[in-house]
């Protein structure tokens, strides 16, 4: 069996909660995207500059160094970190030119991409019992985007953004999955942020976007919360859990997303919204039940 096989053999309670957590601490991002005072891009690349030095002081506190490395995974990581890179700037552009339900819709894609590609890994067919889950993952956030999700061509460029962003984070994912069948999650993360934040701040002054703030709160919340706590705890989660648990368990933060716009915006949740959410963590306690 190989490296990643025993990874995914062990301890999968924390990993799960690992993943849950990591994906709480994501859904605030776009959040202080938002509340900042730079542009979209440029918040990206604070996220990645500002959280870069403390995940350094966590891999030395931990022990946990960059170890020797063979060309090949260092072309993996490069090639990850420029599609996080792409994913950040397009996410952070679109949701700025659409609705918000629109952009967490389109930039979830990468979820949906990555249980299919689970399946294509493990070459096998999935389960009765992964299918159910899947369908009900679907369902779920069909209830929770369909009372707000509008089609219209003022908010095309910020879909075609956000679309964009979810297939870019699909490919960076794709990079973490193979990394991280070799190295430990903090080295990983280290590797692939350091290859994000030279494009983006690039990306941001070709753009002619405000790179300075005047504010820096919301940056190093989004830092701490997005970039060392919540891509943390997802990437430590891809070494031990399956592509189709951890594509299933993405689309918790559409529910999450809801949580925080009822409680910071006012905005209400409808019955539709319960049950989406309902449905969604029905379908990640299907998803990790033994197929009979």
């Amino acid at each position: 069996m190989s490296d990643h096989g025993r990874a995914l053999s062990s301890r999968p309670g924390l990993a799960f909660a690992a993943l849950f957590g990591g994906n709480v601490a994501l859904a605030f991002g776009p959040w202080m995207v938002r509340l900042s005072d730079v542009g979209p891009v440029a918040a990206g690349f604070w996220r990645l500059a500002i959280g870069l030095p403390f995940l350094m002081l966590l891999a030395k506190a931990t022990r946990t160094p960059v170890p020797p490395m063979k060309r090949a995974l260092w072309v993996t990581l490069a090639i990850g970190g420029l599609f996080f890179a792409a994913d950040l700037g397009a996410w952070h552009a679109g949701i700025h030119h659409t609705r918000l339900a629109n952009a967490t819709l389109f930039g979830n894609v990468a979820s949906f991409i990555f249980v299919i590609y689970g399946f294509v890994v493990a070459r096998r067919r999935p389960s009765r019992m992964q299918i159910g889950a899947f369908a009900l993952a679907i369902a779920g956030v069909a209830l929770l985007m369909g009372r707000s999700y509008e089609l219209s061509a003022k908010n095309l460029i910020g879909d075609l953004l956000c679309l964009a962003a979810g297939i870019f984070y699909f490919f960076y994912l794709v990079a973490i999955d193979r990394a991280r069948g070799l190295m430990q999650p903090l080295p990983t993360l280290v590797i692939s942020t350091a290859f994000g934040v030279l494009p983006l701040l690039a990306i941001a002054w070709m753009l002619g976007e405000r790179i300075l703030p005047g504010d820096w709160t919301p940056l190093v919340l989004l830092a701490i919360g997005s970039q060392v706590v919540g891509q943390g705890l997802l990437v430590y989660a891809i070494g031990h859990l399956s592509p189709v648990i951890v594509g299933l368990g993405l689309l918790t933060q559409p529910a999450i997303a809801a949580v925080i716009g009822w409680s910071a915006y006012g905005e209400r949740l409808t019955p539709a919204d319960m049950a989406g959410m309902i449905a969604i963590g029905a379908a990640l306690i299907l998803v990790r039940l033994p197929a009979k």
